[in-house]
């Protein structure tokens, strides 16, 4: 073979393995982008499995700093959703208009289908330790305190209207960012599968 045609070759061949290689890393990077968009909080409904309905011992759990609220089936996870909390993320709500989203344990006391926020689910803030601290403090007074602890006895929304602040909901309109007034916001498909798969009662816990 002369040299001309021997170079010839050798570069044909070249190129040939270099094309292989960029297919193989194409291939690569488009597998590992499925695997990040199928571990992402909140896939789009279409891609879900449908809940089982009605769950069973149905629980929320939001965990403020990694912006995700769990929910959770007989303790089984059942469904994982991003997340917007309060303009203040930071920390536990103490007061009216410090706009952070209150942490501890809740329930939820009411359902609201005609919500300004798409739907909403009334949370039972203040509880009896914020209650506690807001007497202690001298954010509310012993009446006031009286009311709340009544309220919460009989598992109804507790006073709305003190200096604790209150009408903390999970409730739609988006998740992409923290703009609310101290709530927990989701996108609107993710609140309507919510709202339909818990019930008032249902325990709500709040981790920083």
């Amino acid at each position: 073979m002369t040299k001309p045609r021997l170079l010839i070759l050798i570069l044909f061949s070249l190129v040939v393995i270099a094309t292989s290689c960029q297919v193989r890393s194409a291939e690569r990077t488009a597998r590992l982008a499925n695997t990040s968009a199928n571990s992402t909080p909140s896939q789009p409904i279409a891609q879900r499995q449908t809940l089982q309905l009605p769950l069973r011992q149905p629980k929320i759990v939001i965990k403020k700093g990694q912006r995700q609220l769990l929910l959770l089936s007989a303790d089984k996870l059942v469904r994982t959703y991003r997340i917007g909390l309060g303009l203040s993320p930071v920390g536990d709500k103490v007061r009216q208009g410090d706009r952070r989203t209150p942490e501890g344990e809740f329930y939820i006391f009411t359902k609201n289908d005609k919500s300004a926020f798409y739907l909403s689910l009334g949370l039972s803030y203040p509880n009896a330790a914020h209650a506690e601290r807001g007497l202690r403090d001298g954010l509310i007074t012993k009446a006031q305190y009286d009311a709340i602890m009544r309220a919460l006895r009989a598992k109804k929304g507790p006073p709305q209207n003190t200096r604790l602040g209150g009408d903390i909901y999970i409730h739609g309109n988006g998740a992409q960012s923290d703009w609310t007034w101290g709530c927990a916001a989701l996108d609107n498909q993710d609140m309507l599968e919510l709202f339909n798969a818990v019930t008032v009662g249902t325990p709500v816990t709040i981790q920083p």
